[in-house]
């Protein structure tokens, strides 16, 4: 099994341990190193390959949030914080998961989890998520064909049970996707999602309510769940 490689920024001893305890048992885990800030973190990722980064959001110096938007082409990033007021900007900075302290292992491994489905759904479909010298683009099956999607012509994804509708600004696919692993590909920055069935291009929202959002003249419903996210993301009408 290939492992991922971690790396923990944490400047608490006793959460810097659990940490490393529950990595110690997870198989598909490695970590590498273990530092109290931001400044020697960025040492370590200079000097060595990390696919994932638990990041302690209150550190000396640099608040870990800060960090992160230092960073290029930073790590896939579990934030972790004994505060409940940053989930959205952890979301916007397309964290994989958001851990509150004290972390509880179910909850720590529900996280890692995320992180190894974004690797095998990246590995299964080449060039997901990325810009192979053209614009970013999803390669999905259809009707036993490849087919390539640019994310800046799709305007929402919807579920259907074991499938994804894509409905872009000229067509719309069926392709063999659960929704969540389309969560876990789409940059976060670009696509939200606001219902069990349903994740939209941002841009491509020109109204919204308390309720609903409007998507190329379509309505698409924010589910119960989601209105909170949706709201703090978009802004509360008037």
């Amino acid at each position: 099994m290939e492992k991922i490689s971690c790396l923990i920024v944490e400047d608490e001893p006793l959460a810097a341990e659990i940490l490393q305890d529950y990595i110690s048992q997870v198989p598909f885990l490695e970590l590498k190193a273990s530092c109290r800030d931001a400044l020697f973190a960025l040492e370590v990722l200079q000097r060595q390959a990390i696919e994932l980064m638990f990041l302690d959001i209150h550190l000396p110096n640099l608040r870990g949030l800060d960090f992160v938007r230092t960073l290029k082409n930073p790590p896939q990033v579990i934030f972790t914080t004994a505060y409940r007021d940053y989930a959205i900007e952890g979301y916007e900075l397309n964290a994989v998961d958001y851990l509150l302290k004290p972390i509880h292992f179910n909850r720590f491994l529900m996280a890692v989890n995320k992180v190894r489905e974004r690797q095998r759904t990246d590995a299964a479909v080449p060039g997901t998520g990325h810009s192979t010298g053209d614009r970013a683009h999803l390669l999905i099956n259809v009707n036993k064909k490849r087919v390539r999607v640019y994310y800046d012509e799709i305007l929402y994804f919807e579920s259907k049970k074991e499938y994804i509708k894509i409905v872009t600004t000229k067509t719309s696919y069926l392709s063999k996707y659960q929704i969540s692993e389309v969560e876990n590909l789409v940059d976060k920055r670009a696509f939200l999602r606001l219902h069990r069935s349903f994740i939209v291009a941002r841009d491509r929202i020109t109204a919204f309510s308390a309720t609903e959002v409007e998507v190329n003249g379509e309505t698409i419903p924010i589910g119960r769940s989601y209105k909170e996210l949706v709201m703090s993301v978009l802004g509360r009408p008037i």
